[in-house]
């Protein structure tokens, strides 16, 4: 076949070309240009993807592999895509997941027309996660072999034909077998680090992005509020509600004879409430936006598990669906949901689909 490989200049995805070259398929290595290097990033700070130093090791890979290589330009896509919608929602009191937008705007349907335009017959990434198809043809979305490793929680909304020209050569595979590749394979990058933060936020400072994205416009960031308790008390003054997310200790500015986390962010009034650890918990949620894998909601009180955040353990809970949104209850209460998170849905390895967290759901509501 003609495959085309994204490559990000990493090991994974590199080793993705290398394996699919070995197996006999005209190989095309893909880079997409997203953004201009950052400020942190100049000034040293590493861990994150998608800079010029991984656009030329994805280079390197394909001319030590003898297959071409392309660089596309979607710095204005993702800018409109992933950055803005980033600081919009931190805007409205949510905390975002960029890389769920990223995949489903850019990764796989921009590059899946991108491939087909190129008359490639399918797409392989370095993904940890695994398609396969059912008895009646559908195909089905896994978590990787390797739970360590498993990514499947950020490619909930891939659908149907998305899965049909998709490959993820790494699903069963553990990270030391990848590197194991690159290493006989004599690749530059088999020891390179993984890249572990949000590519267009090295250094971790959202907020930074935040104020980034309102100068651009001429617009001011977010002006001081008030940080109140659970009962209205006045605890002290914040710098902007978008330094904070739900479930945050660290940086508050204020303290109590308990620990103290953010409750909730309301960006109308730049309230941020905080209480302790045991007000975090809720019963379940609403979400909204809806996504499934094989295109059908799953029936009223179907049980699955449900993440709620890229690195949570899921927990066992009830969903019911009423168009493209969503009633979800927990078994037991969950702490610390947080509204604009991905909540996405399992029944054993297999990905159902997602959704958006709209809110937390009350003791009082979970029981109506």
């Amino acid at each position: 076949m003609r495959v085309v490989v994204a490559m990000s200049g990493g090991v994974d995805s590199s080793v993705v070309a290398g394996l699919m070259h070995e197996a006999g398929h005209e190989v095309i290595g893909l880079t997409m240009k997203l953004r201009d290097g950052t400020a942190a990033e100049a000034a040293g700070a590493s861990g994150s993807c998608c800079s010029a130093d991984d656009t030329q090791d994805a280079r390197t890979v394909c001319d030590a592999l003898g297959v071409p290589h392309y660089v596309v330009d979607y710095r204005d896509a993702f800018r409109k895509a992933v950055i803005e919608p980033f600081a919009r929602a931190y805007l409205q009191g949510e905390t975002p997941n960029p890389c769920v937008l990223c995949n489903d705007h850019l990764k796989f349907s921009a590059l899946i027309g991108r491939a087909r335009a190129l008359g490639a017959d399918a797409l392989a990434t370095g993904h940890y996660a695994r398609v396969q198809r059912d008895a009646v043809g559908r195909y089905t979305l896994h978590t990787a072999s390797d739970p360590t490793r498993d990514q499947s929680y950020f490619l909930f909304g891939l659908d149907q034909r998305a899965l049909s020209r998709v490959m993820f050569p790494l699903g069963d595979m553990p990270k030391t077998e990848v590197r194991a590749h690159a290493r006989r394979m004599g690749l530059e990058v088999a020891e390179k680090p993984d890249s572990e933060d949000i590519c267009f936020v090295p250094d971790g400072d959202y907020a930074r992005i935040v104020e980034d994205v309102l100068q651009a416009r001429g617009e001011s960031a977010p002006g001081p509020g008030q940080i109140v308790d659970t009962h209205g008390q006045v605890l002290g003054e914040h710098a902007g509600v978008h330094h904070y997310t739900v479930g945050q200790r660290r940086g508050l500015g204020v303290a109590r004879g308990e620990r103290l986390y953010v409750l909730q962010v309301d960006a109308p009034t730049a309230t941020v409430t905080v209480g302790g650890r045991a007000e975090l918990a809720s019963q379940g949620f609403m979400a909204r936006d809806a996504s499934w894998v094989d295109g059908d909601a799953p029936t009223a009180g179907t049980r699955c598990v449900v993440r709620i955040r890229s690195r949570h353990r899921g927990v066992s809970c009830l969903v019911s669906a009423d168009g493209r949104t969503l009633r979800v209850l927990f078994d037991a209460p969950e702490e610390a949901v947080t509204r604009g998170q991905a909540a996405v849905f399992y029944v054993g390895d297999r990905v159902l689909g997602g959704a958006w967290i709209d809110r937390a759901l009350s003791e009082r509501e979970a029981a109506q």
